[in-house]
Parts: C-alpha cells; sequence; structure tokens
C-alpha cells in the first residue's frame, strides 16, 4: 500500500506513489513496477495482457502492482492514464510536416532530421512531465542548504562542474563532486542534514553513484535524484525526482534535455537567492572586465 494518500485521478500522483514504493516489491512486482514507470505512455492505450506481456510477467502481478499502490483493481489504477488522454492532455504539438521537410536531400539530411527529432522530443518530453512547482522545489532546497553537492561521473561530471561554477556564482556553497581524485563516496563523506547532494545516474548505473547517495540518504541529507529512469536505484528514497528523456537518434545518448533541465534548475535557484546573487554576478562581470579578461572592442 502507499505509504501516503493519492489522488486517485491524477495520473502523475499515481507514478509517483509508485515509484516510492519500488524499493519495498518483491522482484517480480518490481519488474512490472519498472516496465510500467518507464512505459507509462502505453498504459492507457494497452490492455493488461498486452502490459504484462511486455513486461514479461502475469496479468496477476499487474493487479498486484496496482493493489501496492492503492488500487483494487488493474483498471482502476490504468483510468488516470485514460482520463488524461481523453481529455485531450496530449503535450506533444504536431511537428511532422517540418521534420519531413528537413528530411530532403540524402542521408546526412536524414541524419540532421533524426537529430533534431529526438532534440525537440526530448526536451518537450522533459517539460510535459515535470512542472515549475517541482523544480522549485528542488532550487528552494539548493538555496537553504548548507552545502550543495553536485554528483556526476563520466561525461556527467563535465555537466556537474558547469552546475556548479553557475550556481555556485549565485549561492557560493555548491561543490562538484568526484573531484580531486576522489571516489563519489568520498567526496559526500562529510556531507551534513543541512546539505543537499544533486545526483545524477543514468544506464549503466554506477555502483559508487548508487551507493554515495545510499551514504547521503543515512545521513538526513536530502537527494534531487536526477535520471534516464523513474526506477533507477537512486530515485525512491530522493526527495525531488526528474525524469530525463535520453532517447538517441544515433549511438549515444542525449544529453540535450539533461542540460534544459540543470539550466533552468540553476535559474530557479538565481531567482530564489534574491538581490545578494545578482550583485554578485554583476560584481564577477565587473572584476572580469577589470582583469581584460572579456574581450571589448572599444
Amino acid at each position: 500500500m502507499a505509504d501516503s494518500p493519492i489522488r486517485s485521478d491524477d495520473a502523475s500522483q499515481v507514478l509517483e506513489a509508485l515509484t516510492r514504493c519500488l524499493e519495498d516489491l518483491t522482484p517480480e512486482l518490481r519488474k512490472a513496477a519498472t516496465h510500467v514507470l518507464e512505459n507509462s505512455s502505453l498504459i492507457s492505450v494497452s490492455s493488461i495482457r498486452e502490459m504484462a506481456q511486455r513486461a514479461d510477467v502475469s496479468p496477476n502481478t499487474l493487479v498486484r502492482m496496482a493493489r501496492a499502490v492503492g488500487f483494487e483493481r488493474y483498471e482502476d489504477f490504468r483510468r488516470p492514464f485514460r482520463d488524461k488522454v481523453i481529455n485531450g492532455d496530449d503535450p506533444f504539438p504536431e511537428r511532422a510536416s517540418w521534420l519531413k521537410s528537413l528530411s530532403k536531400g540524402g542521408k546526412l539530411s536524414e541524419l540532421y532530421t533524426g537529430m533534431a527529432t529526438a532534440s525537440i522530443n526530448n526536451i518537450e518530453r522533459l517539460f510535459s512531465e515535470t512542472n515549475a512547482r517541482a523544480i522549485k522545489g528542488a532550487a528552494d532546497d539548493i538555496v537553504k542548504a548548507q552545502m550543495t553537492y553536485v554528483l556526476g561521473v563520466g561525461i556527467f561530471n563535465a555537466m556537474a562542474m558547469n552546475f556548479t561554477h553557475l550556481a555556485g556564482i549565485a549561492l557560493g556553497s555548491v561543490i562538484a563532486i568526484p573531484r580531486d581524485g576522489l571516489s563519489p563516496i568520498e567526496g559526500i563523506a562529510r556531507a551534513e542534514k543541512r546539505d543537499v547532494l544533486l545526483a545524477m545516474a543514468f544506464r549503466p548505473y554506477r555502483r559508487d553513484v548508487v551507493q554515495a547517495v545510499a551514504l547521503a540518504v543515512s545521513r538526513g541529507v536530502k537527494v534531487i535524484g536526477i535520471s534516464d529512469s523513474p526506477a533507477a536505484p537512486i530515485m525512491a528514497r530522493a526527495s525531488h525526482r526528474f525524469v530525463v528523456p535520453t532517447d538517441p537518434s544515433q549511438f549515444f545518448p542525449s544529453t540535450v534535455a539533461l542540460a534544459s533541465l540543470l539550466e533552468t534548475i540553476i535559474a530557479f535557484v538565481v531567482a530564489g537567492s534574491g538581490p545578494e546573487a545578482v550583485t554578485r554576478m554583476e560584481e564577477l562581470q565587473e572584476r572580469d572586465d577589470d582583469l581584460g579578461i572579456n574581450w571589448n572592442e572599444d
């Protein structure tokens, strides 16, 4: 059973409840729930048998999954998703004609179209599946935190560094990890209850990132989880969760939507930091001008 009341007519709250209880489910129920979370757009258009077949579980497993979040039947669980479609709440505008026109001119034009399509779809999905209130909640916790740790490994470490640089101008109390040759868990070792950890984890999930998040949670640190799946191992115990589409058009995951999310969080952090943040930014600009760092043609 879900650990807090949910609105049975709100699809997003149903998915939120399913994410929260993921760790407490049996392996078979977790398998079903993970498939449902990662393919929520299919719930409204697929029968219970079709969803069960795709998830490689029995229909009864989906019924038990629905009961785990407070629904008597799977059809009750499915209803808010069907109502969302019936009410016309489709977040994706029609761009088929424009995208089709881009593909004229050979294989490279088709590649260009594929990249444009993937980037636009990922950003649309990101902003349609979250909202300003959710981003403000995360940003407010960053502003109030004694220290904010930003965790990203591999290519995501560069994005963590960029976030730290920009948010740090406004706050000064932001640090990217891992750094200085330390592991993620060593980077978070000094975190305290008044701190925040913004953690990014994308498939294949790194064990050291999952362990660092677990340590942070055990110390009462608020976690902002960012991943490509609501079923990612860092998400269940996160205070704030953001699912970022990374669908590729070619051989690598897209980071376009992730960059958009991080930029939006930074904008909310600056907005919530008050006039002091603006003053710090202006002082930094003046310092760079005085040092001749910025190019001026006059």
